[in-house]
């Protein structure tokens, strides 16, 4: 009879978290890492050969030729995210694709590919500019801060 009740407890929230930790797999970290590294390093070398295109053929300075740079590689990565393709180098590449602006905009892009069905306005604006806003805010709120430390040890001039 004892027996028969062991059977029929369930698990205590510890044991259930132990056994859950033991059927996780593990996580290749070094490999993940240096997957990461590669693809983000990738991204940055077409970054940089966008740029020197734009100084060389179109007579752009190094400090102008910045802003056409990054919109070539963001308007890369929308199209790269509503062919599908963007998602699968990610899903290999973690953090790589994700942290140069060009996650940034597969992340756009995809909220806004997914709610198309409610609407210009109330699908694709209210739900791509959910995630935005946070990515804005937080922006805004460290360059004022790296600003104002800049100001502090630079002085005014």
């Amino acid at each position: 009879m004892a027996n028969n009740k062991k059977k029929n407890m369930t698990m205590t929230q510890q044991e259930y978290q132990k056994l859950a930790k033991e059927m996780e797999p593990k996580r290749p970290v070094l490999q993940n890492c240096i997957r990461a590294f590669l693809v983000g390093g990738f991204i940055c070398l077409i970054g940089e050969c966008l740029m020197k295109m734009f100084i060389h053929w179109f007579g752009f300075t190094e400090k102008t030729a910045g802003n056409p740079t990054v919109a070539v590689l963001i308007f890369i990565s929308v199209l790269l995210t509503s062919l599908g393709v963007y998602d699968k180098i990610s899903q290999w590449a973690g953090a790589g694709t994700g942290v140069p602006v060009t996650g940034f905009a597969n992340s756009l892009a995809s909220a806004a590919i997914e709610h198309r069905a409610e609407g210009l306005v109330l699908g694709v604006g209210g739900n791509m500019f959910k995630l935005a806003g946070s990515v804005i805010v937080f922006g805004t709120v460290a360059a004022f801060i790296v600003g104002l430390v800049r100001l502090i040890i630079m002085g005014g001039g």
